[in-house]
């Protein structure tokens, strides 16, 4: 089969002259307040579970990497959903601080190593707190400042 050149059409590039598309960018999460509470506690629960497995229950990991998924809470709320992003913070460190507590025995010794693990280790705790508030509280000041000057710029021109 022999190929068969088209005419060439104005006003349009051919195929092999055209630029390749740009890269895009993938979307950036927005989770609602209890959105970013659910995977806030998931991401924790996996935590310990890779803390208990690699690290020996190490709370120091498990604080450590505690950081980082506390500045995700407060980067990935939505912007309606901001105040929750600190409050969601200490409640996903306490779900899973349970696999890595080193409680032993029955109930109430679990909860035991629970209770200890959270007050000997509430300076990660603390520490990922005010990550995801300092966040929330950085990005609610630069929604209101965009709304402000929306709001002025439209007075201007009307």
């Amino acid at each position: 089969m022999r190929s068969v050149r088209h005419p060439q059409v104005p006003g349009r590039v051919p195929a092999q002259s055209r630029r390749p598309a740009a890269p895009r960018r993938l979307p950036r999460p927005m989770l609602t307040g209890f959105g970013a509470g659910l995977f806030a506690c998931l991401a924790m629960l996996l935590v310990a579970g890779v803390c208990r497995l690699l690290f020996g229950s190490s709370l120091f990991a498990y604080g450590l990497l505690f950081l980082p998924v506390a500045a995700a809470i407060g980067v990935w709320v939505r912007p309606a959903d901001l105040v929750t992003a600190p409050i969601s913070a200490p409640i996903a460190f306490a779900a899973g601080v349970w696999p890595v507590s080193g409680g032993s025995g029955g109930l109430g010794g679990q909860l035991m190593g629970v209770v200890s693990a959270l007050s000997l280790h509430a300076g990660w705790l603390y520490a990922g707190t005010l990550a995801a508030g300092l966040i929330a509280l950085v990005r609610r000041a630069a929604l209101s400042g965009r709304k402000r000057a929306a709001r002025q710029q439209r007075a201007r021109t009307a």
